[in-house]
């Protein structure tokens, strides 16, 4: 145990360990206590068995989809996010560019004309606020286990000096050119084809 001070605080662990020892549990009602525990862990096993079929079931519609299976070639963008993303979007072939994607998100920058920000470029927030949302925690989730984004977030914070969140939103529109450059080409994402040029330029 360590305190705010620094301070081990094995003393103050002894005690409440030599009080454990000595204290006692509620003893009343103990069997509507285990009734009512069996009926939650019911119910969470009821809950959990209605996620997997409707994950299955996502699956099945998405492996119907052609442009679904090159998605999934990015490591980290899981089924509900590709279907959340599809289903918000629609055909990502008919965006020309990811700039048209993030502006369907309403991720698209635009002049802040209230009157206390006037002259400031903030996202729109205008369009889409489901796309906005899933695009936004799949590139949380990307950054935290796709090599490629997690290299590219950390070179954005560590050696450009961004703020965390902003470069969360700059891998927002990679994710969003990424995604339509790969329907558009009809390939698999490669990992080389996103980290060298990146390098490179920076």
């Amino acid at each position: 145990m360590k305190r705010a001070g620094g301070s081990t605080g094995i003393q103050k662990a002894a005690e409440l360990l030599s009080r454990a020892v000595q204290s006692f549990g509620e003893t009343v009602a103990l069997y509507e206590a285990k009734q009512d525990l069996n009926r939650l862990l019911e119910e969470y096993e009821r809950i959990d068995s209605i996620l997997n079929q409707i994950a299955q079931e996502i699956a099945a519609l998405l492996g119907e989809i052609p442009i679904a299976s090159q998605l999934r070639s990015i490591k980290g963008l899981g089924t509900i996010y590709i279907a959340a993303i599809l289903a918000s979007a629609g055909d990502l072939t008919q965006y020309v560019h990811g700039r048209q994607f993030l502006r369907k998100a309403g991720l698209n920058l635009a002049e802040s004309m209230s009157g206390k920000r006037k002259g400031q470029i903030i996202v729109s927030k205008r369009g889409d606020s489901t796309l906005r949302k899933y695009l936004y925690l799949a590139t949380l989730t990307l950054v935290g286990t796709n090599p490629v984004f997690k290299q590219i977030y950390e070179n954005n914070v560590q050696v450009k000096h961004m703020s965390k969140q902003k470069s969360i939103f700059k891998l927002l529109g990679k994710l969003a050119r990424i995604l339509v450059g790969l329907v558009h080409s009809e390939e698999s994402f490669t990992p080389e084809k996103t980290v060298i040029p990146y390098t490179q330029a920076a």
